[in-house]
C-alpha cells in the first residue's frame, strides 16, 4: 500500500553522466525519466509533471537556465524542485543559477551520496509521505508508516488503489489532478489503465472517507479533474 514512486526528470547531455546518474537514482527507488537536451526536458514535463527536476547548465538546444526559467514561470510547473548541476563554480554564477529559480545548485564534480541526499531533501518539500511523513486535511490524517488512515476519532479501512489515491491528493491538498495526471502518480506510466478507472476509484476512495459520516472532501472540476477541498 505504499505511495507510488517519486519521479524524477533528469536532463543531461552528456550519456555516461546521464546514465550514472540514473543508475544511482533508482538505486535509491526513484523513478527516472531521461532527456538529453533542453527541448526534450520541457517536451516530457508536458507529457507528465515530475515531482522533482535535476538539470545541467550547459546543454545544445536550450541551456538548463532556460529550462529553469520556463517551469519557474508557468503556473503548473513553478513548485517543481529543480536542482541545478554546473560546472561553474563561481559565486556570480551560483546566484544566477538560484536567481533564475532553481531550488538547489549543485558543482560539479559532486559527490553522488551528498547529490542524493539534496534530491531527498526536496522531495520532503513535495512528497513528505516518500520519507514516512505523516499527512493531513482537516479532520482527515494518514500514517505512511503505520500505513493508516483516520478521519476524525474512526479508523478507515482503504484497498492499495485508494490509499494511493489520498496520498497523492493530501500531498497537495487544493491542486485540481486531471485523470493522466493520477494514473501516472498512482498507477505509474509503464502500466496501461483507462482514465475512467480513476472515476471507479475515486468513488470507493470518497466512499470510504464519509462512511462515519462527514462531507465528500473530494471536488470534482468539471472536464479538469480531482481535488482535495
Amino acid at each position: 500500500m505504499s505511495a507510488a514512486q517519486p519521479q524524477i526528470l533528469l536532463v543531461e547531455d552528456e550519456p555516461a553522466q546521464r546514465e550514472i546518474l540514473a543508475y544511482n537514482l533508482e538505486s535509491e527507488g526513484f523513478d527516472v525519466r531521461r532527456a538529453e537536451n533542453g527541448e526534450e526536458a520541457i517536451l516530457l514535463v508536458a507529457e507528465a509533471l515530475p515531482d522533482l527536476v535535476i538539470l545541467d547548465w550547459m546543454m545544445p538546444l536550450l541551456s538548463g537556465i532556460e529550462v529553469c526559467r520556463q517551469l519557474k514561470t508557468r503556473e503548473d510547473t513553478r513548485n517543481i524542485p529543480v536542482i541545478m548541476l554546473s560546472a561553474r563554480s563561481e559565486e556570480v554564477d551560483t546566484v544566477r543559477g538560484l536567481e533564475t529559480g532553481a531550488d538547489d545548485y549543485v558543482v560539479k564534480p559532486y559527490s553522488m551520496r551528498e547529490l542524493m541526499a539534496r534530491v531527498r531533501t526536496q522531495l520532503r518539500r513535495v512528497r513528505p509521505a516518500s520519507s514516512g511523513a505523516a499527512l493531513s486535511y482537516a479532520d482527515i490524517t494518514l500514517d505512511p508508516e503505520r500505513h493508516r488512515v483516520n478521519r476524525a476519532a474512526n479508523e478507515l479501512k482503504l484497498g492499495p488503489t485508494e490509499y494511493r489515491l489520498l496520498v497523492t491528493l493530501l500531498e497537495r491538498p487544493g491542486r485540481v489532478f486531471s485523470r493522466d495526471q493520477l494514473l501516472d502518480h498512482v498507477w505509474g506510466r509503464d502500466i496501461y489503465v483507462d482514465t475512467r478507472t480513476v472515476d471507479v476509484h475515486i468513488a470507493r476512495l470518497r466512499k470510504a472517507l464519509t462512511s462515519h459520516g462527514g462531507d465528500d472532501p473530494i471536488r470534482t472540476v468539471r472536464g479538469a479533474g480531482y481535488a482535495l477541498g
